[in-house]
């Protein structure tokens, strides 16, 4: 996947059809991997990259903030580096102020093609309990399958809270347990009594089916939603 720099913007020669360029290039290839429903990690760069041109467009004290996982403090330092030239330079504000706009204005059309696509995809899924839930499901296992799936993949799943900016977040991570041929054997009831069986640590875990009737990638498109949607599912459950 063709990348993009963190102030790729603003690195080396201030160039409009220059930076059109590289911007068009990495766009391309964003968009070859959304006609194959293809949305992650493609979708999550192209906003990260948004964010980050709106955030030096509008205050670039708002980058540290938005972002403290992303920069590292060379990245913050170059940054102000660069939006104090801007100031101080009215040819340079010029080009640069045409490069984000231009840019801003492209990817903004590219989030709106993923975003379709995802929304697309997260109608389509279905997420139902297996059995009881109990009432500690922080932990569990889910049950995924598409509509051509010969079998049932089986995650577990661990959430865990945040705060961000004064807000709680929800965060999801998953493991890969198995896969279950599907057949007339392999009931989720009886796949769930079999984690049971065997996985004495959760004696009486939380466990949900997750299916959707159409096929897309698993690891960059159904998996990555599924995901987002169990958090969502499990959030209005408790809420």
């Amino acid at each position: 996947m063709k990348t993009l720099s963190q102030t790729w913007f603003a690195e080396g020669y201030i160039d409009f059809e220059l930076k059109k360029y590289t911007l068009l290039a990495y766009l391309q290839e964003i968009h070859q991997h959304f006609d194959q429903t293809k949305l992650y990690p493609q979708l999550a760069d192209l906003i990260f990259h948004f964010n980050n041109l709106r955030a030096f467009r509008h205050n670039k004290q708002f980058l540290q903030q938005q972002f403290p996982k992303k920069f590292t403090q060379v990245d913050i330092h170059k940054l102000e580096l660069l939006y104090q030239q801007m100031i101080d330079d009215d040819e340079i504000m010029k080009d640069l102020e045409e490069i984000l706009h231009y840019a801003m204005e492209k990817m903004g059309i590219a989030i709106q093609d993923g975003t379709e696509i995802y929304e697309f995809v997260e109608e389509k899924i279905t997420i139902f309990p297996v059995g009881l839930i109990p009432l500690e499901n922080m932990e569990g296992y889910f049950f995924l399958a598409d509509g051509k799936a010969q079998d049932t993949k089986v995650f577990h799943y661990r959430l865990s809270i945040f705060e961000k900016h004064d807000e709680r977040y929800r965060s999801i991570k998953t493991t890969h347990v198995n896969n279950w041929a599907r057949n007339f054997v392999n009931t989720y009831e009886n796949i769930k009594g079999e984690l049971i069986r065997h996985k004495t640590d959760l004696p009486n875990p939380a466990v949900y089916g997750i299916e959707t009737d159409i096929h897309v990638p698993l690891e960059e498109t159904l998996l990555p939603i599924a995901k987002r949607c169990l958090v969502k599912y499990i959030s209005q459950k408790a809420a």
